[in-house]
């Protein structure tokens, strides 16, 4: 029975640490948290991104929400429609598992509610996303958003990794972790001002420069394209995108 119970389920029911050993083909894999409680996003949280988007230096964290139907396993493939496809982008992030109910914790104290880490792709509809000053309606296309493949630990976890997204064979992003302007325990502490962070909720923590939406000319996901975002020390994600006809 254990063996059925996805990690969000163990999260929330304090099994971490049980279950059985089972084998799998990678392909088969979910998100790695099929239902998040929350995923709270970050946007403008690289210095470098912010530049190249054209924005100054936020004194605060920018949030938006994305809801879990946006997300799709590691390795699945993702449909849009022909009439939504018209400015598709790829966001590679750090993607944070709380591990322990937050509630105005301090930055101090968050270390300890972060069960670890994992990748996520923030799929991104620009024209969507720009039709007014909210983030979210470009942000949560349904089943869109690779979510895994695995929870690093955060007694595993090294500090400042190389972040990447690659799209068929050319490098978009490469960047580190250390350009983040709010690290993860700052994340952490300034959400649960807000409300309470359970365990199994995700903080998607900003992505680094060289989006497609950035670039001159400006380019987006094409038909039958694969971006696979890479983190060192968790592994990689691969998501191909079929533009759908009405």
């Amino acid at each position: 029975m254990l063996a059925e119970t996805d990690a969000g389920t163990f999260l929330r029911d304090g099994l971490v640490g049980q279950g059985e050993e089972i084998t799998f083909d990678p392909k088969d894999l979910g998100p790695v948290i099929p239902r998040p409680g929350k995923i709270i996003c970050v946007g403008l949280n690289y210095a470098r991104h912010i530049l190249e988007m054209g924005r100054e230096l936020p004194e605060f964290p920018t949030l938006f929400i994305k809801f879990p139907e946006a997300l799709t396993g590691p390795y699945d493939d993702i449909h849009v429609r022909e009439s939504d496809a018209g400015a598709l982008d790829a966001e590679a992030e750090l993607a944070v598992v709380i591990g322990k109910r937050a509630h105005r914790v301090s930055v101090e104290e968050a270390t300890d509610h972060i069960l670890g880490y994992s990748i996520i792709n923030d799929y991104t509809q620009r024209d969507w996303q720009t039709r007014t000053l909210q983030f979210h309606q470009g942000k949560s296309y349904y089943r869109s958003a690779g979510f895994g493949p695995w929870i690093v630990t955060a007694d595993e976890w090294q500090p400042g990794p190389r972040i990447t997204a690659t799209w068929g064979e050319e490098v978009f992003q490469d960047g580190t972790t250390d350009d983040l302007i709010f690290d993860c325990p700052t994340l952490v502490s300034f959400i649960s001002q807000i409300y309470p962070l359970e365990p199994g909720d995700v903080i998607a923590t900003g992505t680094p420069d060289g989006v497609g939406h950035a670039r001159t000319p400006k380019r987006y996901i094409r038909d039958g394209e694969t971006v696979t975002v890479a983190i060192e020390g968790i592994g990689a994600i691969a998501n191909t995108t079929y533009i759908d006809s009405e």
